[in-house]
């Protein structure tokens, strides 16, 4: 048995959308007990009431979860300032939590300090891992870095946490506790099937070219060129000046598969551009540009990989992690991200999401995790 329910509210007072999410969950579990679960809210609620009624309906549950720039259920599709809760209920699949603290000090430590916790509480070998680190505090490469060094080859899948995009703070939930700063992961194990897809609708415009000079996410020098001026040569400086936060990266991970690269900022005296994650010295890259057509268009793409790569029959339910600044972009089409995706899934099947701060997963099954701007990431999970 794997059973996977879905709770969403909107309604903005915390105690009663958790009242309202709680009371939907256990009528979908009827009798069952769930062992986990993930929480996505709005920056704005009281995540301290919340998770307390969380722990007092489910004692001891494995949960983890953070704020977000939207949420994404198949109860109530998009929507902001809401709050959904995804439980698991199973005894084919072993789910287990961690939690790593105070990244901004030492990200790697603390990532697998969480996926050491996590481990201590089981025997078997983890096949997943879900989490959502803070986005504003530390290097989320290195976060990633310590995740990998302690799973070895097991796909990570997940998101930043976010706030309303103010990038002041964001909160990470660790079953009782609502965090900053830290690094919460779910580890499954078991009978568990998953696949998952990866697509962004950002296509490259300019030459393929290599990074020659480069600290951490600051990019000084392309083909030898300045980062600055590359940039402006394709978008011309007006263009790049109004518009240059749309033009992502594509980072090329072999020679046909690439993951983004966000700009947030540049500097006329150095030439340098700044990006939202670190970009590797010597990395093969290219400018890119989109359309809200081909954005909506990418998330049906990566729905329709990750049915493709599904190795059982039918998935038993769906995480869907999209990047803020999609939404941003798309603005009042944002809904229909989730409509085009929900089309080619059964209407019965849960599904729970959020708008995230950086995006994580593998670019294809197999390969190895990445870190992602402007892109959506679909997990499907099940055991038939």
């Amino acid at each position: 048995m794997f059973r996977v329910v879905v709770g969403h509210s909107d309604d903005p007072d915390s105690e009663n959308a958790i009242a309202e999410v709680l009371q939907e969950c256990s009528r979908s579990l009827a009798e069952t007990i769930p062992q986990a679960g993930i929480l996505f809210t709005a920056i704005e609620f009281d995540h301290v009431l919340i998770l307390q009624r969380i722990q007092n309906a489910f004692p001891g549950i494995e949960l983890i979860g953070g704020t977000t720039n939207g949420e994404i259920s198949s109860i109530l599709e998009f929507q902001q300032d809401s709050l959904t809760l995804m439980l698991f209920a199973s005894d084919e699949v072993e789910i287990h939590s961690g939690i790593g603290r105070g990244i901004s000090k030492n990200p790697a430590l603390a990532a697998q300090e969480a996926i050491a916790q996590a481990k201590a509480k089981t025997a078997s070998s983890p096949q997943l891992c879900l989490t959502f680190p803070d986005s504003l505090t530390s290097n989320g490469v290195l976060i990633l870095e310590g995740l990998k060094q302690s799973l070895g080859d097991v796909p990570i899948i997940g998101g930043m946490a976010a706030d309303d995009y103010t990038f002041t703070k964001t909160y990470q939930f660790f079953q009782g506790e609502v965090l900053s700063d830290s690094i919460p992961v779910l580890l499954f194990s078991g009978q568990l099937l998953f696949s998952h897809g990866v697509a962004s609708g950002w296509t490259p415009i300019s030459q393929r070219r290599r990074v020659t000079k480069v600290d951490g996410n600051v990019v000084y020098e392309i083909d030898g060129q300045r980062a600055l001026d590359f940039y402006q040569y394709y978008l011309g400086e007006e263009r790049f000046a109004s518009n240059y936060a749309i033009h992502a990266l594509a980072v090329f991970e072999d020679r046909d598969r690439f993951y983004l690269r966000a700009p947030n900022g540049y500097d006329q005296q150095s030439g340098s551009v700044k990006f939202f994650l670190d970009i590797p010295e010597q990395a093969v890259v290219q400018i890119t540009d989109t359309t809200r057509d081909n954005i909506l268009s990418a998330s049906e793409t990566s729905l329709k990989n990750a049915l493709a790569n599904y190795p059982g029959v039918q998935p038993t339910a769906a995480l869907l992690i999209s990047c803020a600044a999609r939404r941003r972009i798309l603005g009042t089409m944002t809904r229909e991200e989730y409509q085009l995706v929900k089309t080619h899934l059964p209407e019965a099947l849960p599904c729970c999401g959020f708008y995230a701060f950086g995006e994580i997963a593998p670019l294809v099954m197999g390969g190895q995790t990445q870190f992602h701007n402007k892109t959506f990431v679909t997990l499907l999970v099940g055991t038939k």
